[in-house]
């Protein structure tokens, strides 16, 4: 899926120049900078000492976890990798764009953290495939059952904003455009009564108007399916992101995997590669979406009754 924005020239080079997301200008800046440096067989500590910084500073801005990123840095690391003068003028004009505002920003009081990137990414991708085997994902969430989970969770952010946020999430869903969800979902999701069952009924009705729009794909996977690789995996979100015109930046899948206590981002080959491969073997068992939509309605006029 390709996105059509406004462009620049910088170096040669078409740069994109309309957006309103840090995330992915952040994570393209550090891949890039960890090529150059791999390039002349520098490790981390050593490029973090040569330009007068810490090795878990240089690490954060690798990894695209930096929110302060200055020029005077991003030179010094071209300096001492020897860059070439494009690649130097990419560089700072990501560094530039990385420093902008996304709108989910303005919510860091209801968000954690390490799901701030998350969010940010989500915001960048062009798709998102997703495996949950206990709760309905959030971009699929009615804001009482979400409600019911700040509630179980007892994490200390403000509720009622990170409602609002969701909802500001869940405007991708119309983008049919530029974004496409599909979701496989354990028949167990629709079964936990999550905040009681007036809220999962509601929570039911959702899923069902929501995989009629053409761009989501809800599918279930039923407690009696052969065998698949959702057992065994931890629930995850695979995220890829939209063709750049120049392919040195297209940013390669990520996969997100949040457990109790951290959240880890999988950007190697050989990692996403095994979770895009989990992802088809689950979708081999799960119902389609006609069975499907059928299912959660049956389920939701049970809870209704």
């Amino acid at each position: 899926m390709t996105v059509s924005n406004a462009n620049e020239r910088v170096g040669g080079i078409t740069l994109s120049t309309e957006s309103n997301n840090t995330t992915l200008p952040r994570r393209v800046l550090g891949r890039r900078l960890r090529e150059l440096r791999e390039k002349r067989s520098l490790s981390r500590t050593r490029a973090a000492e040569a330009c007068e910084m810490g090795s878990q500073t240089l690490w954060r801005l690798e990894s695209g976890r930096s929110s302060e990123i200055k020029r005077m840095v991003i030179n010094a690391l071209c300096d001492l990798y020897r860059a070439a003068d494009d690649d130097r003028r990419v560089l700072l004009w990501l560094a530039q764009e990385s420093r902008k505002d996304g709108w989910w920003q303005s919510y860091a009081d209801a968000i954690i953290p390490d799901r701030a990137m998350f969010v940010g990414l989500e915001q960048s991708a062009s798709r998102a495939i997703s495996w949950q085997s206990t709760l309905v994902p959030g971009l699929l969430q009615t804001s009482e059952y979400r409600r019911a989970i700040w509630k179980a969770e007892g994490q200390p952010v403000d509720i009622e904003r990170d409602v609002d946020m969701v909802a500001k999430r869940q405007e991708r869903l119309h983008d049919s455009e530029n974004f496409a969800l599909e979701v496989l979902l354990s028949e167990s999701v629709l079964r936990q009564r999550i905040g009681g069952i007036e809220v999962m009924a509601g929570q039911l009705n959702q899923l069902v108007e929501i995989s009629k729009l053409p761009n989501v794909s809800i599918r279930v996977v039923r407690f009696d399916a052969p065998n698949h690789l959702g057992l065994v995996a931890k629930d995850f979100v695979y995220l890829e992101f939209p063709d750049h015109s120049n392919p040195a930046l297209t940013e390669p899948p990520v996969v997100y995997v949040e457990g109790f206590t951290g959240m880890l981002y999988l950007d190697k080959p050989g990692e996403t590669a095994r979770y895009r491969a989990a992802y088809s073997d689950i979708q081999r068992v799960a119902l389609n979406e006609n069975d499907t939509r059928r299912l959660v309605e049956a389920i939701a006029k049970e809870y209704a009754e």
